[in-house]
């Protein structure tokens, strides 16, 4: 009887403790990877380069990882496409045969049992030797810079001298730049002063497959707009952030050029007109006044763009347009 009754205490046991065990385990549930994307750098030539950071891999091994990118938004694997490999953590991709004056859509992701997860898509900008990054707009049938350059080197990678002193400014006979009262900050806002010789240097300032923009580029663009008269009005910001004067010349910007005021340096090395002129320099020389070469400026209290012709030591603002 004292067997029987143990036998049975040892089988109730043994049964609690395997329903016990049964509700301590915890079902593993496997989803997909987390991540973010990286921003697209070094925009040079035909590649660029972005990446990712795999926070989680959703409890279950990575087995492929890269970027994938698109001219057209929510870009995913099926479109173009990086592979990294395994693994979690940081990762950088280097994206080949791309055009560096198009818009890409680009983002990471990740692969694991449970599928394919993306980061937050980024999109490419035109950028410069420098890194720094401009839009763009198409106006009739050109496309334009929105932003004044304000890179420091050619595009091989060469520097473009910074000269600060004015004496020093008047003299330069080769490429030269500047900040507007050599200030930085006006140089970030308002894109760096340029003198003729730094426009025309072989080496080229602007970003593969832009141009400076020709003074028939220039006549192009005015015209399209309704004529000098009137072209100002379309092409100028708006607002007195950087137009410093209240009226500013009945500004729409209604093509979205956005002309900002960036002022001049003077052959003298002397600095003028930030918040109230802005002046671009063109490619093109006068052949009918050697030594000069054109320009367009616009005025804080009209809607005209007008034209000039001028000698190459001053320090003037650079629009691009594509080739």
């Amino acid at each position: 009887m004292i067997k029987l009754q143990l036998k049975r205490i040892i089988y109730f046991a043994l049964i609690s403790l395997t329903l016990f065990s049964s509700c301590d385990k915890k079902e593993t549930i496997i989803t997909v990877p987390v991540l973010s994307t990286i921003d697209v750098t070094n925009l040079i030539q035909n590649t660029g380069k972005s990446g990712g950071v795999i926070t989680s891999d959703g409890g279950s091994s990575i087995i492929a990882k890269g970027v994938c990118w698109s001219t057209a938004p929510n870009p995913t694997i099926a479109d173009r496409k990086t592979t990294e490999g395994a693994g979690i953590g940081t990762f950088i991709s280097t994206m080949n045969g791309i055009s560096p004056d198009s818009t890409y859509y680009v983002r990471a992701y990740a692969t694991n049992v449970a599928g394919t997860a993306y980061g937050n898509i980024v999109a490419s900008l035109l950028t410069d030797i420098d890194g720094n990054k401009y839009t763009k707009v198409t106006i009739g049938t050109q496309t334009w810079m929105v932003e004044n350059l304000r890179t420091t080197r050619y595009r091989t990678g060469e520097s473009i001298s910074n000269v600060t002193d004015a004496t020093a400014w008047s003299n330069a006979t080769f490429g030269a730049y500047c900040d507007y009262n050599n200030d930085i900050n006006n140089g970030a806002t308002y894109g760096k002063l340029y003198n003729w010789a730094a426009v025309n240097d072989s080496r080229n300032i602007t970003p593969l497959g832009w141009h400076v923009a020709t003074h028939a580029e220039w006549t192009t663009l005015v015209n399209y707009l309704g004529g000098e008269s009137v072209a100002a009005a379309k092409l100028k910001e708006t607002g007195t952030i950087h137009w410093k004067i209240s009226t500013n010349g009945g500004a729409t910007n209604e093509t979205g050029f956005k002309a900002f005021p960036g002022g001049l340096r003077n052959p003298s090395g002397a600095f003028g007109s930030l918040g109230e002129n802005g002046y671009w320099w063109s490619s093109t020389e006068n052949s009918n006044t050697p030594g000069t070469v054109w320009h367009w400026y616009m005025s804080f209290d009209n809607i005209n763009v007008h034209k000039d012709y001028d000698i190459k030591s001053y320090g003037r603002s650079v629009r691009c347009v594509k080739d």
